[in-house]
């Protein structure tokens, strides 16, 4: 038989976990078993919560690589894409994730290594095109800033997604949520590689110029290709890539799972290590 601790959408409803993560599902937050409390709601409530979401014109998604989210299939819900950064660096990151070297440090890297890896696949120069869309010449030392500065911007916007933990200054640790990324690769080989020749190519077309950058939302649609001319034009997404990023809004954090209270002093028992995705 079955356990659940949920036999009706009412219990569910009124589990006090239920607001904060209803609300941080519908901005777009990525859960998995790093998220504890919030992962395990989820499990025990998926099959009533996935009747729930539908009503909403959602998909309650748990893909087999160990994490949750919302994916709007209708408009009731408004919908932000992520941002050409954003999508680069998610991009960058996964490679990483998916790199045995990253798996033997517990999914821990330092930010600079990112970047670098980010220029290393997609070329400096695309990368400096990619982060300054409106200028087809800047200055190198200004470059350079602004690519650090779109890079920092874009890792607090997919720490805020559950993408990755913010350590501190130096270093982040990478989540199974970042295997979203790959999705527009899967059944091609490998993962790693065919998300590595997508980003070297940027999964990007050359187009007409684009979006403000101020505000760093992006069309739907992508810019036809035009003929090959001297100056490069901007990036843009296409649209199959975009959909497959649609999130809500802004951060909420998850519970903290409840502090043990002090006991006698006894020999500690090792528990299981949870096999990550």
């Amino acid at each position: 038989m079955t356990d659940t601790r949920y036999l009706a959408l009412g219990d569910v409803v009124s589990d006090e976990l239920f607001p904060d993560l209803d609300l941080a599902l519908r901005r777009g937050r990525h859960v998995d078993r790093e998220d504890n409390l919030w992962y395990t709601f989820l499990v025990d409530a998926q099959a009533l919560l996935e009747a729930f979401y539908r009503r909403f014109g959602c998909e309650l998604m748990h893909p087999a690589d160990g994490y949750f989210y919302l994916l709007p299939t209708g408009d009731k819900l408004g919908r932000r894409h992520l941002s050409v950064p954003e999508m680069l660096v998610g991009q960058a990151l996964t490679l990483l994730y998916l790199d045995p070297a990253t798996l033997q440090s517990g999914g821990v890297i330092k930010r600079a290594d990112a970047l670098s890896h980010l220029a290393a696949v997609m070329g400096s120069d695309a990368l400096t095109r990619a982060f300054n869309p409106k200028r087809k010449r800047v200055d190198e030392r200004v470059a350079e800033e602004t690519v650090r500065g779109k890079f920092a911007e874009a890792l607090r916007r997919l720490a805020a997604l559950g993408f990755v933990d913010l350590l501190d200054s130096d270093s982040l640790r990478l989540r199974p949520g970042l295997l979203r990324f790959a999705e527009p690769v899967r059944g091609r080989g490998s993962p790693a590689e065919a998300l590595e020749r997508l980003v070297a190519r940027g999964e990007l077309v050359l187009g007409e110029g684009g979006g403000d950058d101020d505000d760093d939302e992006q069309r739907d649609e992508p810019d036809e290709l035009e003929p090959a001319e001297p100056a490069p034009e901007p990036f843009q997404l296409p649209s199959e890539v975009l959909s497959e990023f649609a999130d809500f809004g802004e951060y909420v954090s998850p519970p903290e799972a409840a502090e043990p209270e002090t006991a006698e002093p006894e020999t500690a028992k090792p528990e299981a290590a949870e096999e990550e995705t």
